[in-house]
Formats: structure tokens, sequence, C-alpha cells
């Protein structure tokens, strides 16, 4: 027997195909959707540092701005957005078959220091969703006086 180490690519490539198995079987055949025993999937996520502030990039698609939704609270940033189904149907059509419905995200993360929330700016464009997030600065050093 030997081993063979994975790559973060292998790994990738190895949960592609779990997914392709676990979801596209069930549902081409008209099952339930199968419980995922790790939770439900949350968007994914990109942060980078720079000395002045955070930039998180986070996947959302099909979300408009305003069912978008960041808070901040120290160090700790939330996200949650709302993906709606369009209805749009002409006379005379009818579905035959839709995966397509309304979905919910949640991420929450801790940033390693704190966020000025005044000084941080959202963009969303095409799906994908940049946070700038600044970095609070350090209050200055102050002497104090013996009395």
């Amino acid at each position: 027997m030997f081993l063979v180490p994975m790559t973060r690519s292998s790994a990738d490539f190895a949960r592609s195909i779990e997914r392709l198995f676990d979801d596209g079987f069930d549902r081409f055949f008209g099952l339930p959707a199968p419980t995922d025993a790790k939770g439900p999937r949350v968007p994914a996520l990109d942060l980078s540092e720079s000395d002045q502030a955070y930039t998180v990039k986070l996947d959302v698609p099909g979300a408009a701005k305003e069912d978008v939704h960041v808070s901040i609270d120290g160090r700790r940033v939330t996200v949650q957005a709302e993906a709606k189904k369009e209805e749009e149907r002409k006379d005379g059509d009818r579905v035959v078959y839709s995966e397509r419905s309304v979905s919910s995200w949640s991420r929450s993360f801790t940033l390693p220091g704190e966020v000025d929330e005044a000084s941080s700016a959202a963009k969303l464009d095409d799906g994908v969703l940049t946070l700038t997030l600044a970095k609070r600065s350090a209050p200055a050093a102050r002497k104090l006086t013996i009395g």
C-alpha cells in the first residue's frame, strides 16, 4: 500500500465529485435532497489584508443589493443574503421542472483586528460582494501625570 499526497486542487476536485453524486442524482430522480452532515453550505470567501484595511470577497450569486446585509461588531463580521426566484411566465407556459428557488445564506467570521465601520465600504458586482473593511487605528499612547 502506498499513500498519495493530496494537494489542495485534488481535494477540491474530490469535493466536486462528491457534490455531483450527493446532489445531482437525487435531484434528477426527484428524490428529496439529502441532509448534509456538515451543515448548510456557506458562500465561498476570500480574505486579504493590507496595512490600512481587510478586503473580503464573498460569492452571493443571485442576490440583489437590497437583499444583502452586512453587520460589524468589533472584530466580528456577519453577512446575510437572500436570492429570490424571478417568476416570469407567458400565457400558455407551464413549468416542467425547476430547481431555482428562494435561498438564503449567512456567513460570520472574526478578523484579527477591529474594524472602523465609518471608513469601511461594500460593493456588489456580478454576484461577488467586496467588502473593504478599514482597520481601526490603535489609540495613541498617552502619559499620565502622577499627582
